[in-house]
C-alpha cells in the first residue's frame, strides 16, 4: 500500500519527506500502534538509528506501568522468589 502526501501538506509541515516519515513513525510507535521494528521500517532507518532518535526525543522503548509491575510481582510470587 502506498500513501501519497501532497506537496502542499509537506510544505505546510515544513519537513522534508524523510523527516515527515520519521515523525509519523515516532508517533505510531509512541502510541503503541507500531512495534519498534515496523516503526524503523516506516521511518526508513536502521533499527539502531531509530532507537537513537527515540532517545533524542526522550521516548521510552518500553512502557512499564502498574499493571506490568503487578503481573511481575504475581509471577515472582508464583515462582517462590518473593
Amino acid at each position: 500500500m502506498s500513501i501519497t502526501i501532497s506537496d502542499e501538506i509537506l510544505q505546510a509541515s515544513q519537513l522534508t519527506p524523510s523527516e515527515f516519515r520519521q515523525e509519523i513513525a515516532l508517533h505510531l510507535f509512541q502510541t503503541g500502534r507500531l512495534t519498534l521494528g515496523y516503526a524503523s521500517k516506516l521511518a526508513e532507518m536502521p533499527l539502531s538509528a531509530f532507537r537513537q532518535l527515540l532517545k533524542q526525543r526522550s521516548i521510552p522503548l518500553y512502557v512499564y506501568d502498574v499493571e506490568d509491575f503487578e503481573l511481575d510481582l504475581k509471577n515472582l510470587q508464583a515462582l517462590g522468589r518473593l
